[in-house]
């Protein structure tokens, strides 16, 4: 049964999964529920399948069907799952929320459609959806073009305010922080927080500004949960010298994204392959030498190789 919106809170750290595959281009299942046991083992505070990180636009619909289905067997119950639906075709999203919904996600989250930059249509929009899947919550993913519309933050309270499934609003414009801001001073009640995204670049001034959360990539895993650990504490140094440490490497994820995050999960045995769908920049000889530079200078806050080497031979 899904829980009631009342009872669902999404605090703290939800990486986004990436999506493995094959040598062939096939999804990899294996791959897929190692980093699902990888970020349990990490102690994330919930997962998020898929999002742009995870490569959806370029997953057919049996695709998302089935993995989704692969990462809440895997987790079991044991951290929420928020699934994202997000689809150019709005009669897709719908099916793919439904499907979410009975599978056991915890939330959905949806990009608002960039076609619209007004509040009616989005609203029109968000209803829909929330009366395809009463009694779960929503979180706008408010992320710019071409993926999302990029709400200014007025048109973000008034479709929120209209739409009280709308539990969560994960900001991906700039600047995000202020945007972020902007709408916590003027959010209805209805509105239980707003979580940051665009690979964790710029969480120590979200969570400064009251973001109850992060939706980062998956590649830092360990260190994302150190620093929230951290905020959760009030120790703002300890915050900013583990932000600091993760700079390098989120500075090439800047620039080179599934690239990046996948070689790094490859080169510490979480997947298989680094094949990725989607176009984008690839990374040569002297990237892939500065970010296994980088990520040794990180080798004593993440997860033993001893422990990956479980992950990878459960039981």
């Amino acid at each position: 049964m899904t829980p009631p919106i009342s009872s669902v809170t999404l605090n703290g750290v939800f990486p986004v999964l990436p999506t493995p595959f094959d040598s062939d281009g096939e999804p990899d299942v294996i791959s897929l529920r190692r980093l699902v046991r990888y970020l349990i083992r990490a102690g994330v505070d919930g997962i998020t399948y898929p999002g742009v990180a995870s490569e959806f636009a370029q997953l057919s619909e049996d695709e998302r069907v089935r993995l989704l289905e692969a990462v809440l067997d895997e987790t079991a119950g044991r951290i929420p799952v928020v699934a994202g639906v997000t689809s150019a075709d709005s009669d897709l999203t719908l099916r793919l929320a439904t499907h979410a919904a009975a599978s056991g996600a915890r939330a959905l989250m949806v990009a608002a459609p960039p076609q619209w930059k007004e509040a009616p249509q989005q609203i029109a929009y968000f209803q829909a959806l929330s009366q395809a899947v009463p009694g779960l919550p929503l979180m706008l993913q408010n992320v710019p073009p071409p993926v999302g519309a990029g709400l200014d933050p007025e048109v973000l309270i008034k479709v929120v305010s209209a739409v009280p499934a709308i539990s969560y609003i994960k900001e991906e414009a700039l600047p995000s922080g202020q945007r972020l801001t902007k709408v916590l001073v003027n959010a209805p009640a209805s509105l239980k927080g707003v979580l940051g995204g665009a690979g964790g670049r710029y969480i120590t001034d979200e969570l400064r500004r009251g973001a109850c959360g992060t939706m980062p990539a998956i590649e830092l895993a360990e260190v994302h949960v150190a620093l929230y650990a951290a905020h959760r504490k009030g120790d703002s140094l300890a915050v900013r010298k583990l932000f600091t440490r993760m700079l390098p490497i989120l500075n090439i994820q800047a620039v080179f994204r599934w690239a990046l995050t996948k070689h790094v999960l490859l080169q510490r045995g979480l997947i298989n392959h680094a094949v990725q769908r989607v176009d984008g920049p690839r990374l040569d000889d002297f990237d892939r030498a500065d970010i296994n530079d980088f990520m040794n200078d990180l080798s004593d806050l993440l997860m033993p190789a001893a422990v990956l080497a479980e992950l990878r031979n459960p039981g």
